[in-house]
């Protein structure tokens, strides 16, 4: 159910974000969905691809430092308030969440958002007792060109 995200620090200047996507592409590695987060020196780029662990060898073969946090897909109802039903059930649950993103793809009447947990198995447990989609890795990269 979790979901390995590779994080990695890129200088904030011209070219550096376009040097790390090229170590990806020279690997044959497609990025499913990221996240860039900036101050003014770095940004830090979250990615999601299927083979983690390939990108994470061909990223430090690069000169990148790479770290692995694991990450929860969930399906959020896309209509006015989804999302706002699903941060309902968190709080109650009192679940904390460190960041959160949306995923590039969608099912058909959800949109699907990458969550960063604190405590990523008691995230699932009360968002499966609460009737929410946690979405696998497999079904997930399943919606996506490799």
């Amino acid at each position: 159910m979790k979901i390995q995200q590779l994080s990695l620090f890129v200088e904030n200047s011209p070219g550096r974000l376009s040097q790390a996507c090229k170590v990806l592409a020279a690997s044959g590695i497609n990025i499913v969905t990221l996240s860039l987060a900036d101050t003014q020196q770095y940004g830090i780029l979250r990615l999601i691809v299927k083979d983690w662990q390939k990108a994470k060898n061909a990223l430090e073969k690069g000169g990148y430092v790479v770290t692995i946090t694991e990450v929860v897909a969930v399906e959020v109802s896309d209509r006015p308030g989804g999302l706002a039903e699903l941060l309902d059930v968190l709080d109650q649950g009192r679940v904390n969440i460190e960041y959160m993103y949306a995923f590039t793809v969608r099912t058909e009447d959800a949109a699907v958002m990458i969550f960063r947990f604190e405590d990523p198995d008691g995230a699932i447990k009360v968002l499966q007792s609460a009737g929410k989609d946690v979405v696998e890795g497999v079904d997930l990269f399943a919606k996506c060109r490799s």
